[in-house]
């Protein structure tokens, strides 16, 4: 009959999980994150999509660039979704892989430095998309110059 890992192997596999645990929780954060702003930005398609069919001449080009630029966001977000999502997954592998090798003592060392490589490569891929998004947004809510042109007297 095999037997059971003492209570120490187990008290040590918890504690080599505890650091990707907390990597977990911060990439639960930039999820929510990322969620919010994807919401944000479908919020707003709708309403300059709603103001699309009335306008005409230069307001009209202004709806159709700026849902250009919505459309281009919503892409960027849903990647770094993805990415962040699949930064979790492998995450949940690393720390499944942890156990995993303390329970039944194997020796399995690169393939979860791997997984935590692929795991940490994919959260950087999501935090740079996350990048581009903001800067686009940023591109985006720029006053426009005749707005900000003093009346003329």
């Amino acid at each position: 009959m095999d037997q059971l890992p003492p209570l120490a192997t187990i008290a040590q596999a918890i504690q080599l999980s505890l650091s990707p645990i907390f990597m977990l929780a911060g990439i639960g954060s930039l999820l929510n994150v990322l969620a919010g702003r994807l919401s944000r930005v479908v919020d707003r398609a709708r309403a300059v999509e709603a103001l699309h069919p009335a306008s005409q001449g230069p307001e009209h080009d202004r709806h159709v660039w700026e849902l250009r630029l919505l459309d281009r966001r919503m892409t960027v977000i849903n990647r770094a979704l993805v990415f962040a999502v699949s930064s979790a997954v492998m995450v949940c592998i690393v720390v499944a892989l942890l156990f995993f090798a303390k329970l039944v003592r194997l020796h399995i060392g690169t393939s979860v430095a791997i997984a935590f490589i692929l795991a940490m490569a994919l959260l950087i891929a999501s935090l740079i998309s996350f990048l581009v998004e903001v800067r686009m947004s940023l591109y985006a809510i720029h006053i426009r110059p005749e707005l900000l042109e003093r009346e003329k007297k």
